[in-house]
């Protein structure tokens, strides 16, 4: 039998009717269906711990608290604590440099005692210089006191910065803005110009080269590390060895180690007596220079080196030379010459010793 397409549609229009019809009354009635939670055990269990996990969370955080606090109250402890030592460590470090200080202080005050009590005093971080008036039987004079404190507080210099030049030492003293200054070595006249004697150091070199010591000569100066040498040196490389920062040359040793030195029959009597102008140092490596006032170079006025020797042990020096003196003895400090040259007016020379602060 031969179906038409007509007869198909209509079949499969019957055939299909009950299902439509129950599709529609369904969305027409809203009907909700509920599933129970055993159809999802999962989501159950879940559900089941999530008090149980509030309440491990909670303890766990009240525990933080607790180990918060105390950290914190243990903390602050320690913070006290650390407070508390370093204030202490502070009282120590402050009283342990007071008694490091103490040994230098009392040694200061015996050697200062000896001298006399200062007349003018400068202080800064770099230098300390104390100004002293020396009244003694035949002759008057003045002490200067140094203490150098830093690099650069002590410096030798040439008489107009060249070789050969002279200039007065308050001249010196004025052109470099120095607190203090003294006459150095000795020197000789050639042609016009003034030449520092024999071995003569200027920033650690040689402005001449090296000579041995000769006859009563000796060389005197500042070492790297501020401190005074001197003394007869046969070659370069004693010298060397002592590190010499600057230095200048005379005649003759006075003091070495604390011991008189023989002074050479030619010195005792020429001249007996006259101004003068020592360097010495002591154990603390403080300095002392000597300046003895005279009316004239005639053996008539100022000191023997003889008398100048037993001042310096008065006054308890280490080590003591004598510088150039006669018209040469210069001393200025605070911007005046102190003491009274012989010549009645300073003389020019090539090389001073100057103090800055």
């Amino acid at each position: 039998m031969t179906l038409t397409v007509k007869q198909i549609n209509r079949f499969c229009l019957l055939a299909c009717a009950p299902f439509i019809g129950l599709a529609i009354w369904l969305m027409a009635a809203n009907l909700s269906i509920t599933l129970p939670e055993s159809a999802f055990p999962q989501l159950a269990l879940t559900q089941a711990n999530v008090p149980a996990d509030a309440a491990k969370l909670t303890a766990g955080l009240d525990r933080a608290k607790q180990t918060a606090t105390v950290t914190a109250k243990s903390l602050k402890k320690s913070i006290a604590l650390y407070t508390a030592t370093n204030k202490s460590m502070r009282a120590i470090a402050t009283i342990a440099a007071a008694q490091s200080d103490r040994p230098y202080l009392i040694y200061d005050r015996r050697i200062t005692r000896k001298i006399g009590a200062p007349a003018k005093q400068i202080n800064s971080d770099k230098v300390r210089a104390q100004l002293f008036a020396i009244h003694a039987q035949h002759f008057n004079g003045y002490a200067l006191k140094v203490k150098l404190k830093s690099e650069g507080a002590m410096k030798m210099v040439l008489g107009q910065d060249k070789y050969g030049g002279a200039e007065t030492t308050l001249a010196a003293a004025q052109r470099y803005h120095a607190i203090a200054g003294v006459n150095a070595g000795g020197f000789a006249d050639d042609g016009g110009k003034r030449y520092p004697l024999s071995t003569t150091m200027m920033n650690g070199s040689y402005l001449n080269g090296f000579d041995p010591s000769f006859k009563d000569l000796f060389f005197v100066g500042l070492s790297d590390d501020m401190k005074l040498i001197g003394g007869k040196y046969a070659s370069k490389a004693q010298l060397d060895s002592e590190q010499p920062r600057f230095g200048a040359s005379f005649v003759p040793v006075l003091l070495q180690n604390g011991n008189p030195q023989p002074i050479p029959a030619k010195w005792q009597t020429s001249p007996l007596r006259a101004p003068r102008t020592v360097i010495a140092n002591y154990k603390d490596d403080q300095l002392l220079f000597l300046v003895i006032d005279g009316r004239n170079e005639n053996g008539s006025s100022g000191a023997t080196l003889a008398e100048v020797q037993l001042l310096l042990e008065r006054y308890g020096a280490i080590d003591g030379y004598n510088l150039d003196g006669g018209g040469s003895s210069s001393l200025v400090f605070d911007g005046r010459v102190v003491n009274h040259p012989s010549d009645g007016r300073l003389r020019p020379v090539p090389t001073h010793f100057l103090f800055f602060k």
